[in-house]
Order: structure tokens, then sequence, then C-alpha cells
């Protein structure tokens, strides 16, 4: 077996050197099919991904992201337990309603930023190249870092499921599939994920049916609605985790140029998306709280978040519904996976087309229409992060535990960044299709809304990262250091490069 030393060195060799060959020809790879039809481009000569998902798949690619069920076996009773105790259900839906503010003003900005930019073109389009190529340095760091949380914890239950082999050689053989998958177009990984989505939400439904119809330990009660047990315990970790939990909205603008009609597309899957895992969320938790009792929840959930939903999977499903919790939690592993790196291969993409990275990153395969060299990076950077910290001897629960935090705060920063251009962009231009409510009203909500998420992400970020103030203070500077960093790279391009720094977010 190769020696992850060796193997990580001579992989970061290869992508410096792909890095460094900046080639500045306008004509592609060979292709390597004569039939196939010609490369999509915009009316600047840049390439465009092509893709023919509906609206059902859309949704799923991006429900895959967020992972249902690993979210109500694991995340759920830490709401409980930390959280708001029995009033947690209602977390998920104020989280849901936060995110439906974001979502009114993003979703009318989308039909007038035309780039598959995401937050990048976003932000770029409302607060400028700067801010802009700062908030794509976050992007990338962020979901760069979730990358590497999720192979560790897929890995992690492939090593329990099937053994044999450390985690991390199961993360060298998830890489090469889901590096495979991501060569592709997003047509062919959605099919892969709409299994897998099916599987996670049928689990899911079979247990919130079962201890419903079972009467739950105390009978049915709707407790976790009254007033007094919303607003008990710490109501501000329950919110936290609620909006951490509906990460993967915002990718829908990402996929762009791969939906079919993408104005009317898009906005169905956003606002789809979050009506339904707001109302899982919700009913799974108040599922679970049924399963233990009201009086005896928070406490059964503090003392073991993960195993309490096991425990009761068990009393109320059946151990067969146990012995399937590991397996598909590996599905669900695969499934966020490919979301994760698909997202990140577009964001490198979209960099490469602007020339920010080399240009030679922002072509799309000639048959398939996917970012297929961006793609091939991403894998690569993979590979080199996940062994180093193998090399360094770092316990896979531990890394995922901390890497999460890590990107949870990581996204409510970019969300605030991102409502904060939305405003401004609505604000400059007053699109004719949009009313008060879209510029003004529902933009400024949200910005209180996600200021207050941040504050509250601010004041526990001991409950995110939980592995002591350095480990804090690297990752906070990690974070905010991206967003500098892309500022100042943005500034050197206007004196050094000018025709580049006009090409970013290409507005």
């Amino acid at each position: 077996m190769c020696h992850p030393t060796k193997t990580m060195n001579a992989v970061q060799g290869w992508v410096w050197g792909l890095l460094e060959s900046n080639e500045r020809t306008e004509v592609p790879m060979t292709i390597d099919d004569p039939n196939a039809p010609p490369v999509q481009q915009d009316s600047e000569g840049a390439q465009r991904l092509r893709g023919n998902l509906g609206i059902v798949q859309l949704v799923f690619t991006v429900l895959a992201f967020n992972g249902p069920l690993g979210v109500v076996a694991a995340f759920a009773p830490v709401v409980i337990g930390y959280g708001n105790g029995i009033g947690a259900p209602v977390a998920y839906i104020a989280a849901a309603a936060v995110v439906g503010l974001f979502a009114v003003g993003f979703i009318k900005m989308s039909r007038h930023i035309t780039n598959p930019g995401g937050f990048y073109s976003f932000v770029t389009a409302g607060l400028g190249r700067e801010i802009g190529l700062g908030a794509s340095f976050l992007a990338v760091t962020c979901y760069y870092i979730l990358l590497l949380a999720v192979y560790a914890v897929a890995g992690l239950y492939l090593e329990i499921v099937i053994g044999g082999f450390p985690w991390w050689v199961w993360a060298l053989v998830l890489q090469a599939v889901v590096g495979a998958f991501g060569y592709f177009n997003l047509d062919f990984s959605a099919k892969a994920l709409s299994v897998c989505l099916c599987l996670e939400v049928l689990f899911v439904a079979v247990y919130d049916v079962f201890v419903v119809a079972k009467g739950g330990a105390m009978g049915i009660g709707a407790d976790s609605f009254l007033p007094d047990n919303v607003f008990s315990g710490n109501v501000g970790i329950a919110l936290l985790f609620g909006m951490l939990c509906m990460a993967g909205f915002e990718v829908t603008v990402v996929f762009r140029d791969e939906v079919r009609d993408p104005d009317r597309t898009i906005p169905r899957a956003t606002y789809a998306f979050i009506a339904l895992i707001g109302v899982v969320y919700a009913v799974s938790t108040w599922a679970i709280i049924l399963a233990i009792g009201p009086a005896d929840a928070a406490a059964q959930t503090a003392a073991d978040p993960t195993g309490s939903f096991l425990n009761t999977l068990n009393a109320y499903v059946g151990a067969f519904a146990s012995d399937l919790v590991v397996p598909l939690l590996t599905t669900a592993g695969f499934a966020a996976l490919l979301a994760t790196h698909n997202i990140l291969a577009r964001y490198a993409f979209n960099l490469g087309v602007d020339e920010v990275l080399p240009r030679r990153i922002g072509f799309a395969h000639p048959r398939h229409g996917s970012p297929h060299r961006a793609s091939a990076i991403i894998s690569a950077l993979a590979l080199v992060g996940f062994l180093a910290f193998v090399v360094l001897g770092a316990e896979p629960k531990l890394l995922y535990a901390q890497l999460s935090g890590a990107f949870g705060y990581g996204l409510i920063t970019l969300m605030l960044i991102t409502s904060a251009s939305v405003m401004a962009f609505m604000a400059r231009h007053r699109p004719d299709d949009t009313t008060a409510w879209h510029r003004q009203v529902a933009p400024a909500l949200a910005l209180v809304c996600l200021a207050i998420v941040l504050w509250l992400a601010t004041t526990n970020i001991s409950v995110l990262i939980t592995a002591g103030t350095g480990v804090v203070v690297g990752m906070l500077a990690l974070l905010y250091g991206s967003v500098l960093l892309g500022a100042a790279y943005a500034r050197k391009l206007r004196s050094t490069r000018p025709e580049t720094y006009a090409k970013i977010g290409r507005q």
C-alpha cells in the first residue's frame, strides 16, 4: 500500500503543475466524440455547463447536500437536549422562515444574475468586485472544509459497516467514485442522488409514522408548540443549529446552466426545498420527543444524542430498522459528498471562466458539458487535505465535528454578506418585476435575522467548534482571512491585470 505522505506529495505536485500552466488559448481540449453537440458559450465566449434538470431532480440534488437522515439522527436530538427542549420543532420552523425571507430577494435577484456563480456573482453584483471575490474565496473555503468533514465521517461509516481497512482507505474509494461521477454532467449525478435521497426520506417518514401510530411514550400531544416550551432552555442554540440544518438551499443558483427553464425551475425548487426540509425536520423532531416522552426528552437527548434516536428507532420500528441505519447513513454520506463536490467544482469552474484561476479550469467537457477539469482539481485537493489529516493522526469523529462547525459559521457569514448584497443591488437597480417586499422589507428582515444568528454563532462558538481556543482562533482566522485574501487579490488584479479584474463575477 502506498504511504499517505508520498501519495500526498505526488498529488500536490501534480496540482501545482496544473495550476501553473495558465493557458490563454480559446480552443478547448480535443473533442472525444465527433458527433457531440458544440459546447455552449455565452455572449462573451465563456464556456457554459450543460444539463437538463427539472424541479424534482434539482430539489433532490440540493437535498442530498443537507442529508436528512443524518440531521434527524444526529442534530435533532442535540437541538432538543442542548437547545430549547421539547420546543425544538419550532426552532426548525423559525429557521425555515428566516431562510424563506432570505430567499425572497435572493431568488428575485437570480433572474437578473444570469451566470451560475452563486454567492460569488451575487455579492459582486451588489457590493463590488473586491468583496465579491472575497465572498467566493470564503465559499470555496467553507465547502472545501465540509468536503473533508464528510469524507472523514463517510469513511468511518464504511469502516464500521464493511471493515477490513481504516477510514481513510474507504475515503479513497469514495473519492474515486465521486470523482468519476463528477466527470459527467449533473443529470448523471442526479440519478444516483435521487435513489439515495428516496431511501433517506422514506426511512425518516417510516419512523415518524410508526411513532405517531403507536401514540408515543405518553400519547400524542402538542406541548412542543406551547409558548412556554418554545422559549425555554437555550433558544439561541436551537435557532443556530436549526439554521445550520437548512444549509443547501442556496446552491440552486449554482446549477443555473444545468436546469430546464432556470427562471421557473430555480424559484420553485428553492421554495420547495425550504418548505419540505422545514416540515420534515419539525415533524421528525416532534416524533423523537413523543417517542421518548416530553418529560424525559431533554434529559435523555442531552445525555446521549445519537443513542436516543437509535433507541427509539429500535423500540418503535424494530431491530431491522436499527440494522439499516448505518448503511443508509453511508449512502447519505456518499450523497452529501457528491453534492458538495459538485458545488465546489462549479465554483472553481466559474473562477476559471473569469480567469481568476487558470483559464483551462473554466472549460466544460465538449461531450458531457461538465466541469471535468475543475472536478479533477477538487478531487486532487480533497486527497491532499484528508491525507494530511491522516499523517497528523486526526480522529475522524472529532474531525467531522470540528470541520462541520467551521463550515456552519462560515456559511452564516456568507449568507449575511449576500443578504447585504441583495439589498444593495435592489436599491440600485429597482428591477421592474419586484415590489417593496422583494427589494426592501424581506431582505431587511433577513439581514437582521442573519445578524442575530451570526451573533449567536460567535457567542456560542465553543458549541460549534469544541476543540479549544487555539482551534477556534485558527478556524476564525482561516474563514475571515479567506475574505480578506480574496479582496486583496482583486485589488491586485485591478492594477496588474485590469482585463481580469473586469471579468470578476461577469458583471
